[in-house]
């Protein structure tokens, strides 16, 4: 990921945006900031019209894609006990529109086509954004 960042302001909340394989990655950790609330992008990512919606994503962009992890994540997906994190995502699908990174420049950042789809889940403004 390239530390080359710019930023926008939403609701006096800094997002950072990233350039990744030469395109647009948005920072959804900071796009939860101002809802201040732990786990939101983790419960995102658990529901199965994300998980829909990434693999229709991935599936389009991505020749990498795990098809065959897709299918059993979208048969787990929906049951109470499941969970999924930005990490699990992209480790057991082969997943380029998300990517979790440690440390300074750390965060899950997104394409902003899967940003603008979390910035729909939690508030329109953040999904405007982009228009």
């Amino acid at each position: 990921m390239n530390k080359n960042k710019k930023n926008i302001k939403v609701k006096e909340t800094i997002i950072h945006i990233t350039q990744h394989n030469k395109e647009d990655y948005i920072s959804l950790t900071d796009m939860l900031k101002h809802k201040e609330s732990g786990g939101l992008i983790f419960k995102w990512l658990s529901n199965k019209n994300t998980i829909e919606f990434l693999g229709v994503w991935e599936k389009i962009y991505n020749p990498n894609f795990n098809y065959t992890e897709f299918g059993v994540i979208m048969q787990e997906a929906g049951v109470n006990r499941f969970t999924m994190s930005g990490k699990q995502w992209i480790e057991r699908t082969n997943a380029i529109g998300i990517v979790a990174k440690a440390g300074r420049y750390g965060g899950t950042y997104a394409h902003k086509d899967i940003a603008f789809e979390l910035g729909t889940w939690i508030s329109p403004e953040l999904k405007i954004i982009g228009n």
